[in-house]
């Protein structure tokens, strides 16, 4: 059982005024002929169809219980129950033929919320398969009076309407001289018109890059895309969702891309740790080497005092040999020392050599890191449709900063012409540039090195459109094009391992002083100049 719609209640009043003010529009009188005939392009919902005359629902009429009837159906339900009855006394209100609930003036409401949503349902022609147009069902009746090919057209006498497709055929098979459909002469024989280069000449249905392979004259090229329109919208949708499994692809790769960066700050985290310990280790060597270098210093004094004691003993050659022995033992004592403070180095030296190792993968992850950083902000920003849309914050200070010349310029993110086209950036000089510095705002294009320019055409050729965007909402947008010259070395093919070819653009786009806020254009609000780069990608590739 449908639930009852909140939208309105029953209006207060008795039967002739709700019969008034339910009366059926036009449209919806003049289909109840076709009601039980007509194919909708979607399942009809339940609650739409009437459960007394099971068609779709015409001024629809909600009853208490919640069920939906066509007014003529509830009004003939009632006309049939009131013939019925033998007289007024005996007179009992008609029944739900769902759930057998009483239907009363007062439980009966137009329920014009059910009324929107089924004068909105898409409907096929009445003539159909003949006729090809898919409609709603508001515009169904003003369609097979006015557009469809195949619709009766009255005549005089009492005659019964005939297909106008029948009496165009009878038009054109007996009219001697007509017009040329292609307005190409003023007037012609009707059996020459087939020499019209105009009706000979081939032409391609306009969503033949969407895959529609149709082609045909002009005249039937164009009925033939009236006719599918909705074939046609299933390729565009089709081709829209390639366009976004490629989109989907690229996400999976920056994600991966992302994975690899964590993988590499974890691992630079752990060499970190690995290292630290061994710069610990050489810091602790270095003061064993200096205690050790000390140590020696003072064994060395040592032994000159025992080299002169030994000589005095040798002098006096007797009682001193003991002594002497005693002196002989602590220089060898000394000697090992040396030794070891010796090998102790070496093994400094080699911890050294290790720590250059080190600090080498070191600075290589590092540098690996800062790419792979470079390399994903690169695909978080790009565009592949040939747009760019660039918003450049803080500028007030930016602007500041390249008055004091420091920097030079801005460079936005690249962006493509094309998934495998061409790959650009804009440059901008909010202080001017050339003849504009420092009275104009300088607005550049500039191609970029990129994958696929082995296989794109040079030089580049296609217009390019540079836009200052209007924030005030009047849409006074500052723009300016240019068709590239084949002949400059700025529309060559970007030698691989530069930054780009020369920049070219408009050194005087914007005078500074129209930065400021206007009654009819506001080109910086909120601190914030917004750039506009549109590459013409006609006869480009998809």
């Amino acid at each position: 059982m449908a639930t009852p719609r909140p939208e309105s209640g029953p209006p207060p009043g008795d039967v002739a005024r709700r019969c008034a003010e339910s009366a059926m529009s036009s449209w919806e009188s003049a289909l109840t002929s076709v009601q039980h005939s007509l194919k909708f392009v979607s399942p009809l919902r339940e609650e739409f169809v009437c459960p007394v005359c099971g068609g779709v629902v015409l001024n629809p009429q909600q009853n208490s219980c919640g069920h939906i009837f066509c007014f003529l159906c509830l009004r003939a339900l009632r006309l049939r129950l009131c013939f019925r009855e033998s007289s007024p006394a005996e007179f009992t209100s008609p029944v739900c033929p769902v759930d057998g609930a009483a239907i009363t003036p007062a439980g009966v409401f137009q329920d014009n919320c059910c009324k929107r949503e089924i004068s909105g349902l898409e409907v096929y022609c009445v003539n159909f398969p003949a006729c090809a147009s898919v409609v709603t069902l508001r515009r169904l009746q003003e369609h097979l009076a006015d557009t469809c090919p195949h619709r009766g057209e009255p005549r005089p006498h009492r005659q019964p309407p005939q297909r106008l497709t029948f009496i165009q055929d009878r038009v054109q098979s007996s009219c001697l001289q007509v017009d040329c459909p292609e307005s190409c002469s003023p007037k012609a024989p009707r059996h020459k018109l087939e020499l019209c280069p105009e009706q000979v000449e081939q032409v391609d249905c306009s969503y033949k890059k969407f895959g529609c392979s149709v082609q045909d004259t002009r005249g039937r090229v164009k009925l033939h895309e009236d006719a599918a329109v909705h074939r046609h919208m299933l390729l565009v949708l089709r081709s829209n969702t390639h366009l976004e499994q490629q989109v989907e692809v690229l996400r999976e790769e920056a994600l991966l891309m992302q994975q690899e960066v964590q993988t590499d700050g974890l691992l630079l985290a752990g060499l970190q740790k690995t290292i630290r310990p061994l710069l610990q280790q050489k810091d602790g060597r270095e003061l064993t080497v200096s205690a050790a270098q000390r140590t020696l210093g003072r064994q060395e004094d040592v032994l000159s005092t025992v080299r002169l004691d030994v000589q005095q003993v040798s002098r006096g050659l007797g009682a001193g040999l003991q002594e002497l022995e005693e002196l002989r033992k602590s220089v060898d004592a000394v000697i090992q020392e040396v030794s070891a403070a010796e090998a102790l180095r070496r093994h400094l030296g080699t911890l050294e050599e290790d720590l250059k190792q080190h600090s080498g993968l070191l600075d290589l992850h590092a540098a690996q890191l800062g790419g792979n950083e470079r390399h994903l902000r690169g695909l978080g920003g790009a565009s592949f449709d040939g747009r760019l849309i660039w918003k450049i914050d803080d500028f007030t200070n930016r602007r500041e900063a390249e008055v004091r010349g420091r920097p030079p310029c801005l460079s936005s993110v690249p962006f493509h012409a094309g998934t495998c086209g061409y790959k650009l950036a804009s440059r901008v000089y909010l202080n001017g540039d050339g003849e504009g510095r420092g009275t104009h705002l300088s607005l550049y294009v500039v191609l970029m090195p990129g994958d696929f320019d082995a296989l794109l055409p040079w030089p580049f050729r296609q217009t390019v459109s540079l836009s200052l965007l209007d924030q005030s909402g009047a849409a006074n947008h500052r723009c300016l094009s240019f068709r590239p010259d084949p002949s400059s070395k700025s529309f060559g093919r970007p030698a691989a391992e530069s930054a780009g070819n020369v920049a070219v653009g408009f050194s005087c786009f914007l005078p500074l002083g129209e930065l400021e806020p206007r009654h009819n254009a506001e080109y910086v609000k909120d601190d914030a100049l917004f750039v506009k780069v549109k590459v013409d990608t006609a006869g480009l590739d998809p």
